[in-house]
């Protein structure tokens, strides 16, 4: 396509802004235009559950940019302001207000799972105002119960429990994060929020939540001042409907973050389901990292500019003093292979130091993702493995030569 005269962007959180920049970076000269939900100018949400909710770091740090940046970017901003139709070329905003364009982003993100029938007083945790929220409601609490033991629930575990308080988490799932690491490598996991002090129980039901706590299946009575429902996203394409795109499995896009059968539209982020070349599938990755790269992807589709090399999707965890880091595709593995460190063994036994730990997984013979506790440089290692496809006899050689 030409250089658009006029971009808009919907969603102002990493993806939305990274692709500001990156189109400007490829020299774009045209109108941008950012719409955002949120009042606040576009921050990091990953210390929202570590730092900034553990009162270590302020506003200024999870900034992602300033005024005083969006207006050197040329960038019309459009905040508290939230998409509410799309049709071609342009998008309808819920003041009324029509922006017209030749390129349309869609840089939206998830929201919160809730329960039904729980109440009012259970805390989310996935925007700004909540994180503050909570942060000042911790100040006051002795006792945390944290619904759902994701990475979201676990690192609000983690902090809470670093701030002193006594904390539980309920998981329905035999395993906490069981959905990203799968049960076995899950297992691991396990252990680590437990060693920190966390009273985990998995294969948790909930009969009933109240304000002050949950009441168990077994009829035990759990106590709590406040409680965090950490169960997951969803996505709220509700207002894209209209368009017929299948959006059960989020938006579909190519390779490229083109969305399927609309013209001059792309999306990146958590909402985004790009196809993956290699697999052929359409995964959806939640990940800062993603985000990211996506952006960098379709800046230059719609710049008219090379593509930025391929990347492995990545992603990482801070909580209970050690770094999970996960690179690849784990949903595709069928098996596990333990790559070093003694955390995780070949039968299958967990008990052996967790820090330094990391475990491949493995789709047949090929290698599809990796994993690590308190391994950064190892894990960081096993990027070009990944892209390769390399198989088990090549990872195991590429182990031993790390020694």
């Amino acid at each position: 396509m030409s250089e658009p005269e006029h971009v808009v962007v919907v969603g102002a959180g990493l993806g939305g802004l990274r692709t500001v920049e990156g189109l400007r970076r490829a020299g774009v000269g045209g109108r941008i235009s950012l719409v955002g939900a949120e009042k606040h100018l576009p921050y990091d949400r990953p210390p929202l559950s570590k730092q900034y909710l553990a009162g270590e770091w302020e506003h200024d740090r999870i900034a992602l940019t300033t005024e005083d940046d969006l207006d050197e970017l040329g960038v019309r901003m459009h905040l508290g302001r939230s998409a509410v139709a799309l049709e071609p070329g342009q998008v309808e905003l819920d003041d009324g207000t029509t922006l017209h364009a030749d390129a349309i982003v869609l840089a939206v993100g998830l929201t919160s799972r809730t329960l039904d029938g729980g109440p009012g007083s259970a805390r989310l945790l996935r925007d700004l105002d909540e994180s503050r929220t909570l942060r000042d409601a911790l100040g006051a609490a002795s006792e945390l119960l944290v619904v759902g033991a994701g990475f979201i629930g676990t690192e609000v575990a983690s902090t809470a429990a670093s701030r002193g308080l006594r904390v539980t988490v309920l998981e329905a799932a035999a395993t906490p994060m069981a959905r990203v690491l799968g049960e076995q490598v899950g297992a691991l996991a396990a252990r680590l929020v437990r060693e920190g002090g966390v009273d985990l129980r998995c294969d948790a039901s909930i009969a009933s939540l109240g304000d002050d706590g949950a009441t168990l299946g077994s009829g035990e009575v759990v106590t709590a001042d406040e409680i965090v429902l950490g169960i997951g996203g969803q996505l709220d394409l509700g207002w894209l409907e209209p368009t017929g795109l299948d959006l059960s499995g989020g938006i579909p896009c190519d390779e490229r973050g083109r969305v399927d059968g609309l013209d001059g539209v792309w999306a990146v982020g958590d909402a985004a389901a790009w196809t993956d070349p290699r697999h052929g599938d359409r995964p959806r990755h939640e990940h800062w990292t993603s985000a990211t790269d996506q952006a960098a992807v379709v800046a230059a589709d719609i710049a008219g500019t090379d593509p930025p090399p391929a990347t492995v999707p990545y992603f990482w965890s801070d909580q209970f003093g050690l770094k999970i880091q996960l690179i690849g595709r784990p949903d595709l593995a069928d098996s596990v292979l333990p790559l070093h460190g003694e955390g995780f063994a070949d039968d299958g036994d967990t008990g052996g130091p967790i820090k330094g730990t990391a475990i491949g997984y493995l789709r047949g013979d090929e290698l599809v993702a990796v994993a690590g506790f308190g391994a950064a440089r190892r894990v960081a290692r096993y990027r070009r493995p990944l892209a390769d496809g390399a198989d088990r006899a090549a990872t195991l050689e590429f182990r031993d030569s790390l020694g």
